[in-house]
């Protein structure tokens, strides 16, 4: 009689244990990363504590309590307030992680058929029905397109910088961030830009114009152009189009190793010949005035080294040359650009594989020399 009561009894106590455990509404999900090339999956839990009272409530009628459903409503809000965020990649520690995040859309009738499921079998927890919404860019497709490692990096300093030219930058910059370059495809500057004028978020800035600088929308643009050519130069990618300034530009040093751009007669062209996609990243500080591109890829065993520029052919800096300035008052004169001289720059690129070259060309850059450019009075009689 004794052994026939025993497993009754455990039972019970088993049972009274869970009824005076914390119910719990567990939400069960994973998120993949990408680090040094390997795809990993981590699966983590979230859960809330449900009101005593009201699980006691659920099991005496068979329903879920209508007291529980303030705490169901902050759950979902909880759960829906987790938004989709594609895949970028973050340096963590030296090391280049590529993270994405789902978004969670609460099943609220899913959830309570769960509770009180688990509330009737006795059990202490129930899990949360929720949908997932995976971000179109996602680590999934990172990975299934053989963007899995940290390629090139290109980098450039746009100190000292007015504002207008801040502004242009960083809204170039920004048209740039987060796309790929298919295999095979070419690299377009002007096409991945896009129209640049007031109703794209550009603003009036110094070019180069007639031997001078005169103001136009997009002023400034080539430190864009520049920095993400020296990440694809950096990459080993074939230059399709490129041109240098009529004059050296100190932003963009070391010598020659820039690119400008002015739709639609020039522009920077390059061509991914890896095999694979390349993904583009723009990053900016404010603060140190710098930009940068990061190009992330397949790891093709590709080595790419750049040399120093070796200048020769100077020439002493042209005269000066006058534009017309609001600012200045009459008779007065206000600097914009300092003189330069004319130079020829060569910069050898070596591109290897495993350690052995595969091909070798050189980056020629030749400016004229540039005289100092002053902002004057818009009557001023040396405009003429």
């Amino acid at each position: 009689m004794t052994r026939l009561l025993l497993p009754l009894l455990t039972l019970s106590l088993v049972t009274a244990a869970h009824a005076q455990s914390p119910f719990k509404l567990v939400l069960t999900a994973s998120e993949q990363k990408i680090r040094k090339g390997e795809v990993t999956t981590h699966a983590f839990t979230k859960s809330w504590t449900l009101p005593a009272a009201g699980v006691k409530a659920s099991r005496a009628h068979g329903k879920v309590s209508t007291t529980l459903s303030p705490v169901l409503a902050q759950i979902e809000k909880t759960v829906n307030a987790r938004k989709p965020v594609p895949a970028t990649f973050r340096n963590v520690g030296g090391s280049w992680v590529a993270t994405d995040q789902t978004g969670w859309i609460f099943d609220r009738d899913g959830t309570k058929a769960n509770l009180l499921k688990a509330i009737r079998a006795g059990k202490p927890t129930a899990q949360i029905a929720y949908r997932r919404v995976v971000p179109a860019r996602s680590v999934a497709v990172l990975a299934q397109r053989g963007v899995r490692w940290h390629v090139a990096a290109g980098d450039s300093s746009y100190r000292g910088s007015p504002d207008f030219r801040v502004k242009n930058v960083l809204v170039g910059a920004s048209k740039l961030d987060n796309f790929f370059i298919a295999p095979g495809h070419e690299f377009d500057f002007n096409k991945e830009v896009g129209q640049i004028d007031a109703s794209t978020g550009f603003v009036k800035g110094f070019v180069i114009s007639g031997g001078t600088l005169s103001k136009e929308d997009g002023g400034g643009i080539c430190q864009v152009s520049t920095t993400i050519f020296r990440a694809l130069y950096k990459a080993g990618l074939p230059i399709t189009e490129r041109h240098e300034h009529s004059h050296r530009v100190g932003y963009y040093d070391p010598v020659g190793f820039e690119a400008t751009v002015y739709a639609p007669a020039k522009n920077l062209r390059m061509k991914n010949d890896t095999g694979r996609h390349l993904f583009i990243q723009a990053a900016w500080d404010r603060r140190a005035q710098t930009l940068r591109f990061d190009v992330f890829g397949a790891n093709t065993g590709r080595s790419v080294t750049i040399s120093k520029p070796v200048i020769t052919a100077f020439k002493a800096p042209a005269s000066p040359s006058y534009t017309p300035d609001v600012r200045v008052a009459a008779g007065g004169r206000r600097l914009l650009d300092t003189p330069m001289q004319g130079m020829t720059s060569v910069i050898t690129r070596t591109v290897k594989v495993r350690g052995k070259a595969v091909s070798r060309d050189t980056l020629k850059s030749v400016y004229k020399p540039w005289g100092a450019v002053y902002g004057v009075n818009p009557g001023d009689r040396r405009l003429n």
